[in-house]
């Protein structure tokens, strides 16, 4: 995701497959990489279950809103952590490149905007890796573009 209302430096959710996204972005960009841990998933799978009832969970948080599952958050909460995370950007000029998942992303979408105004397939899809959508002052401009990758 990428925010446009304040600040310049990679930001990430503190997990693995994000910190080597961040590293690559700021290895062009010059700028130094942030963890925050306000940018995680509403739940992780963390090998303690089988995956079908990890997704079991996911399914139903997505379906659910409200529904907090064992060890995670709703779906709204998620989003309110990323929305308020987002809000309390410092405002400064230049682009922000928020790194994060495509849930989470999926969530705040769905708070900032209209289920309709939603690509009709990202519920069922979600974002594909490495897509951008780009937000400004919490005003949705692109959603998961993957232009970028061609």
């Amino acid at each position: 995701m990428a925010a446009r209302p304040r600040g310049a430096c990679p930001v990430h959710q503190p997990h693995a497959t994000r910190t080597g996204t961040s590293r690559r972005i700021a290895s062009v960009t010059g700028l130094a990489v942030q963890p925050d841990a306000r940018l995680a998933e509403r739940l992780n799978w963390d090998g303690s279950q089988p995956y079908e009832a990890f997704l079991a969970l996911w399914a139903r948080t997505t379906e659910d809103r409200d529904f907090i599952p064992p060890g995670g958050e709703s779906s709204r909460q998620a989003a309110a952590r990323l929305q308020a995370f987002l809000a309390a950007l410092p405002d400064t000029p230049g682009p922000v490149a928020v790194v994060t998942h495509g849930g989470i992303t999926t969530d705040l979408l769905r708070n900032l905007l209209d289920e309709d105004s939603l690509p009709p397939q990202l519920l069922v899809t979600g974002i594909p890796p490495c897509a951008v959508t780009t937000i400004d002052d919490l005003t949705v401009v692109m959603i998961a573009s993957t232009a970028h990758l061609s």
